[in-house]
């Protein structure tokens, strides 16, 4: 009631009443369910409600963040909770509760923690309904920000980041980082609209979502009015000549084959949230697009800038050294120092951080496993812990930490010196079906919540003994980057290993974006690849990768059967639906098999081929035995496994790899492959020659 009655009494700037069904007494276009609120990123509102307290409602994390960003400066937020919050879970843990669990029997760590947090928070205008106010007294905000000399900016940071991106320069990439709401992304639609004035004629876009580059499309249509925008494509004529502005999903544009398809190397590709895809991904394009800028977020659900900062830097220092960095630090919809942003950051660990690190030795590490009630009330560990998930890896959300202390079968273990941890390692208990219920999830006919390794295998790779197996999933595996390349990756999985073999656990696996480096570092762990999706994952632009090892006698027979299945049917995925997938994990994924012999003949094919006697199509299944013999030998993974796997098994025409190698076309690629099977000839070894 009291919140109707403050939602009427101002004349608010674009409100939004956040809850699960549609209040009374509210306008359709101004309610707004949970699952729909990044559809608003990019937006500005001048009240936001968000209604936890009703039977069928409950305090959703992402929303709460995504909406908490587009409140403009003088705006309010009104949060309605139970009065008995944290006493029990609310409804939206029913997206928790995973297969059997049901909701109530899950623990309510996440929300007592909220309550703690907001209870001690001295900008927070409390108003119980026991009050008789009948307005709260809302403390005074910061003073407002300085003014800016560029008239489509509204900071000067946002004046210096357009600035550097319209002096855009071939192999000179710019980096701009920011917090959320520092108008980056609005820089880049403004830089658009100034280089269609100055006479581009394509420039490409991209982010996991297209909702996250809304603001730079609404800049370009307010800068350049005589524009239409399309979809995803804002096209202006000047001069009569059209110009673009395109969108592409990071999966679309991974699978753009050539220059030419993304519009010449004259091109200039802007990477939104560039932290939330890999950092193989964007080495790519900064190889394709000579002229190109990343933008991330530093602090928030939209990925870790700190992670995208300590994975890709190398790469800019290795392959354009010459790369600019821009810090956005003034904020655009409100002032700075604001206290509903620094209060958000705290309630959803927007700016968790791993621990600061001295230097220290890896014998000073003490194995720890972390009871998660105890974690909860531990502020301080469990924001650097946190900290370490947040920064190596892309998909982290709010929700994450809900998972976390909250989630059912979940268990927490790690390595920790001078009190604060150093690596974790993060597991989930999957599988433990019925055969009857495994037989449904195999045919399609059911979908129980959760268990997403096991129930994959079951109704992608056929197995229903992965449904009925006891299956433990490596959720999440960090070390800290002071930490990395000492073992301490393996150190952990060793030890979740002989946990999983002392409790009777068949199955230990993982999920990730497969790529050469990642494959290389789970089969040393001794992990058998088992699926690879079909798709690349619109979020990463990767394809997703499981990996198994078996913990159990009966588990080891079915990692060996699900494994052989695997490599049976890689060749002909590779030659269809894979075709697109880089090359190198394709040879990556094909070194996990144990390739036998090759027989005298396909020797004899072999040999006829880097004689120059053969066409090479004609004894492909020669070549392609050569091929997986060597990589099942560590053949090393270089330009000369990637030609093979392209041409053998992708069948890549010869004007792709020609592009692809920098080679003028088809004469020196055959060359090439005919050099590449004689190098490989001699590494395969032990081959009868004749």
């Amino acid at each position: 009631m009291r919140a109707r009655q403050l939602w009427h009494a101002g004349d608010w700037q674009a409100p939004l009443w956040l809850s699960t069904s549609a209040p009374d007494g509210i306008a359709p276009d101004t309610w707004l369910p949970p699952a729909k609120a990044r559809t608003r990123l990019g937006g500005e509102q001048g009240l936001v409600v968000v209604d936890a307290v009703g039977p069928h409602e409950g305090f959703d994390p992402e929303a709460f963040g995504a909406l908490v960003g587009g409140i403009a400066a003088g705006g309010l937020l009104v949060l309605m909770t139970p009065e008995d919050w944290g006493a029990r879970p609310d409804a939206d843990y029913r997206r928790l509760a995973d297969y059997p669990k049901a909701p109530e029997q899950l623990s309510v760590r996440y929300l007592q923690r909220l309550f703690r947090q907001l209870s001690m928070a001295e900008t927070l205008a409390h108003w119980p309904t026991s009050a008789s106010v009948s307005v709260p007294r809302l403390l005074p905000g910061p003073g407002a920000q300085a003014p800016c000399d560029d008239p489509d900016c509204l900071t000067r940071d946002q004046a210096v980041a357009v600035q550097r991106l319209v002096r855009l320069r071939r192999r000179r990439p710019v980096v701009i980082t920011a917090d959320r709401g520092r108008g980056k992304t609005a820089a880049l639609g403004i830089a658009c609209a100034r280089w269609l004035t100055a006479g581009e004629r394509e420039i490409w876009v991209t982010a996991p979502r297209a909702s996250a580059v809304e603001t730079l499309f609404e800049r370009l249509e307010t800068l350049c009015p005589a524009g239409r925008r399309r979809g995803n494509v804002f096209t202006v004529s000047i001069d009569d000549e059209e110009r673009h502005v395109r969108f592409s999903a990071p999966d679309a544009l991974a699978s753009l084959d050539d220059d030419t398809a993304v519009g010449g190397r004259g091109s200039i590709l802007l990477v939104d949230e560039a932290a939330a895809i890999p950092a193989p991904l964007l080495a790519r394009w900064l190889s394709c697009f000579p002229r190109i800028a990343f933008a991330t977020t530093v602090h928030g659900y939209e990925g870790s800038g700190r992670g995208f900062a300590l994975r890709f830097r190398d790469r800019l220092d290795r392959m354009t050294p010459a790369w600019r960095a821009c810090h956005l630090a003034e904020p655009v919809r409100w002032a700075p120092g604001d206290p509903l942003e620094a209060l958000t950051a705290e309630l959803l660990m927007l700016d968790a951080e791993p621990p600061d690190i001295l230097g220290e030795d890896t014998e000073s590490l003490i194995p720890v496993r972390w009871a998660r009630e105890s974690l909860a009330r531990q502020e301080h560990c469990l924001r650097e812990l946190f900290g370490l998930l947040v920064q190596a890896h892309y998909r982290t959300q709010p929700s994450d930490l809900r998972r976390l202390l909250d989630g059912p079968d979940v268990s927490i273990a790690g390595l920790q010196a001078s009190g604060s941890p150093r690596a974790v390692v993060v597991t989930m208990d999957e599988g433990g079906f019925d055969s009857s219920l495994a037989e449904q999830v195999a045919l399609g006919k059911r979908r129980p919540q959760g268990h997403l390794l096991a129930q994959s295998l079951a109704a992608h790779a056929g197995s229903r003994q992965a449904l009925t197996s006891r299956v433990r999933r490596l959720w999440r595996v960090a070390v800290h980057e002071r930490y990395r390349r000492r073992g301490l990756g393996t150190q952990l999985l060793e030890g979740e290993l002989a946990r999983a073999c002392a409790e009777d656990i068949d199955l230990l696996g993982a999920s990730f974006g497969a790529e050469p480096g990642l494959i290389a570092f789970w089969q040393r762990q001794g992990f058998r690849a088992v699926r690879v999706g079909l798709r690349r994952e619109a979020s990463s632009g990767e394809h997703a990768l499981m990996v198994v090892r078996g913990t159990s006698p009966a588990g080891e027979a079915l990692v060996v059967d699900l494994g052989e299945r695997f490599q049976t049917l890689l060749p002909m995925l590779l030659a269809f639906e894979l075709r697109t997938l880089e090359p190198l994990v394709g040879a990556a994924l094909m070194g996990d098999d144990d390739a036998g012999e090759l027989s005298s003949q396909a020797w004899r094919d072999v040999d006829d081929v880097v004689s120059g006697h053969r066409e090479p199509a004609l004894v492909r299944p020669s070549l392609q035995a050569l091929t997986k013999l060597g990589l099942c030998r560590d053949a090393p993974l270089d330009n000369d496994a990637w030609l093979l796997v392209a041409s053998l098994f992708q069948g890549r025409d010869d004007s792709w790899l020609a592009s692809r190698l920098n080679l003028s076309g088809q004469k020196q690629v055959r060359q090439w492959l005919r050099d590449a099977l004689g190098r490989w000839r001699s590494w395969a070894g032990e081959g009868e020659r004749l």
